[in-house]
């Protein structure tokens, strides 16, 4: 789940922990492994740029984030991948990608119509000729919200081994419109006290956003309900998306 808590310094260290390894990222990392240039937006911790300089992708990686305290965990691991602290609306690139990638339902922060009319043209004319934008949504029919409850909580540990505890609370009464509104909460042993983040994140049905697409001059080519390529069903959890210029 996409959080803007982890700007934190003290938090972002948590991130992977709260978010291992999975198949999501399986599906993105043979999408990196296969093109030349990459660029990962809104990258958080890297680790997927990193998983793929690892394993010895030797074109061009570039991770885009508006976190700096992510980032810096991203530098610290791999230094010979280009970070770079911003967003698709202060950064512009014309035809230097062959993929562009949006994971952690990152897509689900650009709220504004306008916001992400931006986002998406900024991808059409950072995508080299032939060149593929991914990304994933969750589907709204889902109504993954309702699993958003206190009673769920989760438990990691710190670096300093400190048990945190983590929560999510969502507001509103559930999706206002196409947005649902939550809380997270971080509590961990020995703090003052509990951190409390509020995030908003848009819900857009399939219709919807190919409208979106088309507008910005990207073809959807073909879209999955789940991380193991199945078909797009009202059931399905996920939206996900390769479009082409």
């Amino acid at each position: 789940m996409v959080d803007h808590s982890f700007a934190d310094l003290s938090l972002a260290s948590l991130y992977e922990s709260l978010n291992p390894w999975g198949p999501d990222d399986d599906f993105y990392l043979e999408l990196v492994r296969s093109a030349r240039s990459v660029l990962d937006v809104g990258c958080g911790t890297g680790r997927l740029l990193r998983r793929a300089r690892a394993e010895g992708h030797r074109g061009r990686l570039m991770g885009l984030d508006p976190a700096a305290a992510m980032l810096v965990q991203a530098r610290r691991a791999a230094p010979d991948v280009e970070w770079v602290l911003g967003d698709l609306r202060s950064r512009l690139w014309e035809a230097e990608f062959d993929l562009v990638v949006m994971t952690g339902h990152a897509f689900q922060v650009l709220l504004a119509d306008e916001e992400l009319r931006t986002c998406l043209a900024a991808v059409r004319d950072a995508l080299a000729l032939g060149g593929r934008f991914v990304f994933e949504t969750r589907n709204p029919a889902a109504r993954a919200w309702e699993r958003w409850t206190p009673d769920r909580v989760y438990e990691v540990t710190d670096t300093d081994c400190t048990a945190i505890r983590v929560w999510h609370e969502v507001r509103g009464g559930g999706l206002v419109g196409d947005r649902v509104t939550f809380t997270e909460t971080f509590e961990g042993a020995g703090w003052d006290r509990p951190r409390v983040s509020t995030a908003t994140l848009r819900f857009l049905d399939q219709e919807r956003l190919g409208a979106f697409l088309t507008e910005a001059g990207l073809t959807v080519v073909q879209q999955y309900g789940d991380w193991g390529r199945g078909p797009l069903t009202p059931a399905s959890p996920e939206i996900i998306t390769v479009a082409r210029p």
